[in-house]
């Protein structure tokens, strides 16, 4: 199947126009429309209901979707794999939620990157269906995540705890205050969702939903509000008074996972990877509580 067809399908999937796709894609309008009929063509069936203003997705188009992300990812990665030289026969594809790499991975990988400097890496932010689907189909070699698929074919070792804590940039009231408080609800995952539904989703107002952390932190910095957060994050804030951790709502404690096909022929490489992030979260954890 040609590759541009998948290509335009996404596109015009993700503008949900044929104008803007174009303009993306660098095409008439016209060309967009002829690759959406050939696709249609060729595979029996419509893939899009047009309506003025309007296009979605038919049942079939939904199918079709994960595939064609799938196929386009695999022929992204194949053509660097065998592009990559000599000196960097090896490479490891690694993702995470959005949450995990900016609020607890992202300075761990690069300590080990540069420790495993013979390697080459490709990186992604996914959610926890993504990366189960991709780590089944050898698309991806390491996935960092809180909740891990339970499947014989594939290996989980657990990397750290996280402590999960509740702060404020407001005064700590104790929890019946928190109702005066914007509240930033902050994706952890569903056992996290679970837990936190049992004693804070109802007390404050959700201001804010995110998958970043990052951006957590910050609104939090901006504005008077309340999150929970890794300990390890807001440590240095606590010391210094700009947050308050709420000591009458729990913590949340979570453990950290490395998820990989047991029949990688990377494992090798893998297991050293995963000793060395072991590694760094421990040394990041007893520096932030110091």
């Amino acid at each position: 199947m040609d590759t541009e067809l998948l290509k335009t399908f996404l596109e015009v999937q993700r503008t949900r126009h044929f104008g803007k796709a174009a303009e993306n894609l660098y095409l008439t309008q016209s060309a967009v429309s002829f690759r959406i009929r050939q696709l249609e063509q060729q595979l029996g069936v419509n893939l899009f209901v047009r309506y003025r203003n309007n296009i979605q997705l038919t049942a079939a188009g939904e199918r079709l979707l994960p595939h064609a992300q799938t196929m386009l990812s695999a022929l992204q990665r194949a053509r660097h794999d065998v592009a990559l030289s000599a000196q960097q026969a090896k490479q490891l594809a690694i993702a995470a939620p959005t949450t995990i790499w900016d609020a607890l991975l992202q300075p761990a990988f690069i300590k080990v990157q540069q420790q495993k400097s013979e390697l080459s890496w490709r990186t992604d932010h996914l959610n926890r269906e993504a990366l189960t689907r991709q780590l089944l189909e050898h698309q991806l070699d390491l996935a960092i995540l809180f909740d891990p698929p339970k499947t014989d074919d594939i290996s989980i070792e657990k990397l750290c705890n996280v402590k999960l804590v509740a702060v404020t940039s407001g005064s700590n009231e104790g929890l019946a205050g928190l109702a005066t408080q914007a509240y930033c609800y902050v994706d952890w995952g569903n056992t996290f969702e679970t837990l936190h539904s049992r004693f804070f989703n109802e007390q404050a107002p959700i201001k804010l939903r995110s998958s970043s952390a990052t951006l957590a932190l910050s609104w939090l910095l901006e504005n008077v509000g309340s999150a929970y957060l890794p300990e390890s994050m807001v440590s240095g804030y606590l010391k210094q008074g700009r947050l308050q951790q709420l000591t009458s709502v729990p913590g949340i404690e979570r453990e950290l996972y490395a998820a990989y096909l047991t029949d990688n022929q990377y494992n090798q490489e893998l297991q050293t990877v995963i000793r060395l992030l072991q590694q760094q979260f421990a040394a990041e954890q007893s520096q932030a509580v110091s």
